[in-house]
């Protein structure tokens, strides 16, 4: 079972939701979301399904994302990266993906 699948421990199933940070490319412009389905979400931006600012701006490699299992901490720590700088934002995606790759494959 891939770890952004639902979870069952005994009989109650554990929902996981996700914080991901996009690009348009190395050093481009960024975009930072919540999702509690994060391959469904990101093929909706690789696919220009919604429009908006991601495909306005064609911001659809996934560069970076963390894992929580309470929708509430997703939430909070969206608004925390969003408060941060530019500077700071690049620093956490080279410190976990140096290479700026696309990681949306490695999901499936």
């Amino acid at each position: 079972m891939s770890f952004v699948e639902n979870r069952h421990q005994g009989s109650i199933k554990i929902k996981s939701y996700f914080v991901y940070i996009l690009a348009s490319q190395k050093n481009g412009t960024l975009y930072i979301g919540v999702t509690n389905d994060i391959i469904r979400r990101i093929w909706e931006h690789k696919n220009k399904a919604i429009q908006g600012f991601t495909d306005k701006y064609r911001i659809d490699k996934l560069v970076y994302f963390e894992e929580t299992p309470d929708i509430n901490s997703a939430i909070k720590r969206e608004k925390q990266l969003k408060l941060w700088s530019r500077s700071w934002k690049i620093d956490l995606i080279e410190k976990n993906n140096p290479d700026w790759k696309d990681l949306y494959q490695d999901l499936l």
